[in-house]
């Protein structure tokens, strides 16, 4: 479904057209303007009224939106959660711009984190702008999932938001923002750390994360989000998973790392996601 009656705000004029590219069954998605929720609702019988709002990954400017989309859905309906996968704005790219040069040869120096902030291209006004546009799209998905509540057996108490790469950035700026009837009940970022300066709010809910220990910036952005949590006082937990970098999403590799929807569950069990309140 749309997630905007017209056209999403702030972003009537762009005119580039949404393309979709299929490698081998695995879906990437460019040039988003009109922003889509798709749900995915487990069967009755299983059905825990849990749901989550996935936000797929690809720097702003791509969606991954089967490997850290569908793929997870069907993930999460087999364990009786309900799943709404997120399109969220991206960046416009013109057809056939080409390809941004690759770094030149030697040792890459890590982000300077302040403030949790692990954003790789800070004063991008550009790309800050798409952040705020994808932040209020993951927004206003968690309104319409608390909207249509009962018809789809989802408890409006229990809605949070999962973000993999730059959707869990997405998913970390709404979790932040102090927005009536927009907030995330819980938060879970896979290889996703904060693109903004964090402020831990009140509200803030508990917070979930997975990454590989050597996912170049990531890892250490995912680290100083787990730290501004902490000290704020918040619930929080992180798997840091040793030998990985990004993008493992919902793969078998034959490392531990293959467990983290495990731990998840784990976590989820803990803070009493999976029962009725």
């Amino acid at each position: 479904m749309r997630l905007w009656p017209g056209k999403a705000p702030g972003s009537e004029n762009w005119s580039v057209p949404e393309s979709i590219i299929d490698r081998g069954g695995s879906r990437i998605v460019t040039n988003v303007s009109d922003p889509t929720l798709t749900a995915y609702i487990p069967d009755k019988s299983n059905s825990t009224g849990a749901a989550v709002v996935v936000a797929p990954g690809g720097a702003l400017q791509a969606l991954s939106i089967d490997t850290e989309g569908t793929k997870v859905a069907e993930w999460l309906n087999s364990k009786g959660i309900a799943a709404f996968v997120l399109k969220y704005r991206l960046r416009q790219q013109q057809p056939g711009a080409g390809r941004t040069a690759a770094p030149p040869p030697g040792p890459r120096e890590e982000l300077k984190i302040v403030n949790g902030n692990a954003n790789p291209a800070p004063g991008d006004a550009v790309l800050d702008e798409v952040l705020r546009m994808g932040v209020a799209d993951a927004q206003q998905a968690l309104r319409l999932v608390r909207k249509n509540a009962a018809e789809w057996r989802v408890d409006p108490k229990r809605v949070g938001l999962m973000g993999f790469c730059a959707g869990g950035g997405v998913s970390v700026g709404a979790g932040l923002a102090d927005e009536p009837g927009a907030y995330a009940d819980f938060l879970i970022s896979v290889y996703g750390p904060s693109l903004q300066d964090v402020h831990v709010p009140a509200h803030a809910p508990p917070l979930f994360i997975a990454v590989g220990s050597n996912h170049f910036n990531v890892t250490n952005g995912c680290l100083a989000l787990f730290a501004e949590w902490k000290k704020a006082g918040k619930p929080a937990e992180i798997h840091v998973y040793d030998g990985v970098s990004g993008g493992f999403a919902m793969s078998k590799r034959g490392l531990p790392v293959d467990t983290w929807p495990d731990r998840l569950l784990d976590w989820m069990q803990l803070h009493k996601l999976l029962t009725p309140r």
